[in-house]
C-alpha cells in the first residue's frame, strides 16, 4: 500500500469512527427528557466547539496570520457551526430520532456534491451519481420504515405538522453540515491544518451557542442524569467525533466524507431500536443495505486514478 493510500484509508476510517459516535447522541439525548433540543444543541456543540479550541490553541495561534487572511471563511464555517445543531436536535424532537437523523446527514451527501459542483467545480462521475443514488434511496426506505416517537401530539392533524418542520429542519441541517465540512475542507486545501481550520470554526461556532445554553441550558443542571447526557454529548460525539473528522478531512473530499457519514442514521436506528424500543421493519432493514452499498461504493479507492486530493492534503499537513 503506498504512502497516499494509507492516508486515503486512515481517512475514511477516522470519518467512519466519528459517525459511529455522531450516531449515539439521538439515543442519548432520549435520557434526558426535560432537557429542550436547543438546550442539547447548545451544550453538545457549544461546549463540544469550545473544547476543540481550546486543545487547537498552539495550531491557531502559529497559524493565526493564514486564519486572518481566510477570516471570511472561518466565519461563514462557524455561522453554519452554530446553526446545524440548533436545527438537527430540534428535528429529533419533532419527527423522531431514526427520521430527523436520516434526513439531517443522509441529504448531506446530495448538499456537499452541489456544493463542491458550484464552488470547486467537481465532476460527478458515475460512481458517485450511483453512490448517491443508492443512499438517499437507502436513506428514503429507512425514514419511511416506521412512525417514530417524538415530539408530535399523537393522533392529531398538528402531528403532520410537527413531522413536516422536523423533516424541513433536517434539510436545513444538512445544508450547514455539508456546509461546514466543505470549508473545513478548503481551508485545509490554502495550507491550513486541519486542527487549526476546525478549533477556529468550532471555536467561534461554540460562543455564538453560548447565549442559547444561557437561556435554554437550566435542566442540565437540574439533575446528575441531564448533567452526564449533556457532559457526554460535548465530550464524546462532539469533541471527539469532530477530531477524527477533521483528520479524515486532510485526506478525503468533503462530499465522500458526508457519503460516509450516512452510517450515522443506521447506527441511529439500530441503537433506537435496542435501547429506546423503536422496532424496524424489513424496508428498514432494506435501506441499511442500500446505505451499507452506497459507502462500499463510494470509499472503494480504485489504483489507476490516485486522489489529487489526498496530495494537496499531504502538503497542508507537512505545513
Amino acid at each position: 500500500m503506498t504512502h497516499s493510500s494509507s492516508h486515503y484509508y486512515l481517512g475514511v476510517l477516522a470519518v467512519v469512527v466519528a459517525s459511529v459516535l455522531w450516531g449515539t447522541t439521538g439515543t442519548a439525548a432520549t435520557f434526558a427528557p426535560d432537557v429542550s433540543s436547543l438546550g442539547i444543541a447548545a451544550v453538545s456543540m457549544g461546549c463540544g466547539g469550545l473544547l476543540q479550541a481550546l486543545i487547537a490553541w498552539r495550531f491557531i495561534a502559529r497559524q493565526w496570520t493564514e486564519l486572518k487572511q481566510h477570516r471570511s471563511l472561518v466565519l461563514w464555517g462557524a455561522l453554519n457551526v452554530a446553526i446545524y445543531p440548533l436545527a438537527f436536535y430540534s428535528s429529533m424532537r419533532l419527527s423522531g430520532v431514526t427520521i430527523g437523523t436520516v434526513v439531517s446527514i443522509g441529504m448531506a451527501p446530495v448538499a456537499a456534491a452541489i456544493i463542491e459542483r458550484l464552488f470547486d467545480k467537481q465532476r460527478l462521475n458515475t460512481r458517485w451519481i450511483v453512490s448517491i443514488f443508492l443512499g438517499v434511496l437507502g436513506v428514503i426506505l429507512l425514514a419511511s420504515a416506521k412512525p417514530q416517537h417524538s415530539a408530535a401530539p399523537q393522533n392529531s392533524e398538528l402531528s403532520q405538522w410537527y413531522n413536516f418542520f422536523g423533516i424541513a429542519l433536517g434539510l436545513i441541517a444538512a445544508f450547514t453540515y455539508a456546509m461546514y465540512s466543505w470549508v473545513a475542507h478548503r481551508l485545509i486545501q490554502r495550507q491550513v491544518h486541519s486542527r487549526a481550520a476546525m478549533g477556529s470554526m468550532f471555536g467561534v461556532g461554540g460562543l455564538c451557542l453560548l447565549p442559547v445554553l444561557l437561556l435554554t441550558g437550566a435542566e442540565l443542571l437540574a439533575s446528575t442524569n441531564n448533567f452526564m447526557v449533556g457532559a457526554y454529548m460535548a465530550a464524546v460525539p462532539m469533541f471527539m467525533g469532530y477530531l477524527l473528522f477533521g483528520y479524515g478531512l486532510r485526506s478525503i473530499r468533503a462530499s465522500l466524507a458526508t457519503i460516509i457519514t450516512l452510517l450515522e442514521p443506521v447506527v441511529a436506528a439500530i441503537l433506537a431500536m435496542w435501547i429506546v424500543g423503536e422496532s424496524l421493519s424489513w424496508v428498514g432493514w432494506s435501506g441499511i443495505g442500500l446505505i451499507s452499498s452506497c459507502l462500499l461504493i463510494a470509499t472503494i479507492k480504485r489504483k489507476a486514478s490516485p486522489s489529487p486530493v489526498a496530495t494537496s492534503a499531504e502538503t497542508a499537513a507537512s505545513a
